[in-house]
């Protein structure tokens, strides 16, 4: 097993050295991979911005690719160890020039899951941290917002299943599969343990339905929740998906700490 039980023997080194591995003891909280997510909604809102806004928030070497921003709204109904939750990601293009690679740099990310938040964090280092997204159908509306400390700072909308439409039509606009983050963790004594760009695809991606249309997105400050700092310059088409993937382990694209 992965994941160490703690029931009637005595952990042993090598376990506790082992990939996968989690705390407490008894209860790891870190999922190990892979775990699947099944029957995913997602909302997705597409906005041009402001370039010298996103720049500031995108830690070197890598680069700006453009000036789209992509939130993505998640209910996530079915997912391995994490049960029913939700989730919201901020991303925009990036690229790695010395690995000629490309993708979309996540500058930050909300969700209701402790397990969520502690997982992102630990493993792909993604900025997560608590907050309530919601997804849901309001009449003729797909409505997402994201709120923290009582205020939505994200609002969106798109028309109700009006405009089939492939995925395809989404990675025009951004291709996000390839997702980098910015991973930072220290030793206790206060110096660095780890500081690495990381990216992670998701796996086994399998679309039931996609459709598309014109969005609206209205962002509102809170300091501790900051997507105000990608400010709205033009709105362009939102949306609504469902489907199955996979998490798998992902890559170090670059170590800071390394010569």
């Amino acid at each position: 097993m992965s994941q160490y039980t703690a029931a009637k023997r005595r952990i042993t080194v090598d376990e506790i050295c082992a990939g996968g591995f989690s705390t407490p003891l008894d209860a790891p909280t870190v999922p190990p991979f892979p775990f699947e997510f099944r029957n995913v909604e997602v909302l997705t809102l597409a906005y041009r911005s402001d370039p010298a806004a996103m720049a500031c928030l995108l830690p070197p070497p890598l680069e700006l690719t453009g000036d789209v921003v992509l939130i993505h709204i998640y209910k996530m109904n079915d997912t391995d160890w994490l049960g029913p939750y939700s989730e919201a990601n901020v991303m925009f293009g990036a690229k790695l020039p010395e690995a000629g690679l490309a993708g979309a740099y996540s500058p930050y990310l909300y969700l209701s899951s402790e397990v969520g938040v502690v997982h992102g964090r630990e493993i792909h280092g993604q900025p997560k941290k608590l907050g309530i997204p919601r997804l849901e159908a309001r009449g003729d509306i797909w409505a997402g917002t994201l709120s923290r400390n009582g205020i939505d700072i994200v609002t969106g909308t798109l028309a109700y299943k009006q405009n089939r439409a492939a995925l395809s039509a989404l990675s025009a606009i951004l291709d996000f599969s390839n997702n980098f983050n910015l991973k930072a963790i220290d030793h206790i004594d206060g110096t660095p343990a780890i500081r690495q760009l990381t990216a992670r695809r998701l796996a086994n991606i399998h679309v039931h339905e996609c459709w598309q249309g014109a969005c609206t997105v209205e962002l509102r400050p809170n300091v501790q929740a900051p997507v105000y700092r990608l400010p709205v310059a033009e709105m362009l088409d939102g949306f609504y998906w469902r489907g199955d993937f996979t998490l798998v382990p992902g890559t170090v694209l670059h170590d800071y700490l390394k010569p």
